[in-house]
């Protein structure tokens, strides 16, 4: 039976695992066919950005807009 899941990400994109840990789980409760709700506060709303261009880290816009596309719900 398909579960709800509620994250909450206040984080900025880079400042630590914050950002992508939160993507790897929204990912594993879609691959399980469960609905995911993300809600992005203060820092977290950075991680929806638009063109960034980090070096050397994971680019979580294109992770999280892939995500999205897979039926992941953002509240900014």
């Amino acid at each position: 039976m398909p579960k709800r899941f509620a994250l909450f990400l206040s984080a900025s994109p880079y400042a630590g695992e914050y950002a992508a840990s939160a993507a790897r789980l929204a990912g594993a409760a879609l691959d399980e066919g469960h609905e995911v709700t993300l809600f992005a506060s203060g820092d977290g709303i950075y991680n929806f950005f638009v063109g960034q261009n980090a070096k050397g880290v994971p680019n979580v816009e294109s992770e999280f807009a892939a995500l999205m596309a897979r039926g992941l719900t953002v509240e900014l």
